[in-house]
């Protein structure tokens, strides 16, 4: 039951994605493009993700366990440090060159966009380095 809530969850997000002009990279460049043609129609689509995050936030803070039982695993940094901001420099370039987020892009991928796939692909090479660079090394066996 937990599985077809949870594919049910991701179908809803993902026409979300593609009714709202998530999914097209055009849109995405021209909301980020202030200088020359801005489309500031994401704006709704942003503010709408911010109001429900607020709410959902609110009431996931009040729960030790989430709605399907199980425990919840909010984060509980506060401060902003060189990582974030650096990450946080990183999206929004890629953003900006490629017109996806990783959720968009997983949905255009799937829907067949050959750029999406390239990106979405990329995007998983470079969670890969990440994983593999953040663990720490094995200590080397001394040999006699």
């Amino acid at each position: 039951m937990h599985r077809a809530l949870e594919f049910f969850v991701g179908l809803l997000f993902g026409l979300g994605l593609v009714a709202s002009g998530m999914t097209d990279p055009g849109k995405v460049i021209g909301f980020l493009d202030l200088a020359g043609a801005w489309d500031p129609s994401l704006m709704l689509v942003m503010g709408g993700a911010i109001l429900v995050g607020v709410f959902a936030f609110a009431v996931a803070r009040k729960r030790t366990v989430s709605f399907l039982g199980s425990a919840m695993h909010l984060p509980n940094r506060e401060d902003i440090d060189a990582r974030l901001v650096l990450g946080s420099l990183v999206f929004g370039a890629g953003w900006g060159l490629a017109g996806f987020c990783p959720g968009p892009a997983v949905v255009a991928a799937g829907a067949g966009n050959p750029s999406a796939l390239v990106f979405a692909v990329a995007m998983l090479a470079g969670m890969l380095v990440h994983e593999l660079s953040a663990q720490p090394a094995a200590p080397m066996a001394v040999q006699e």
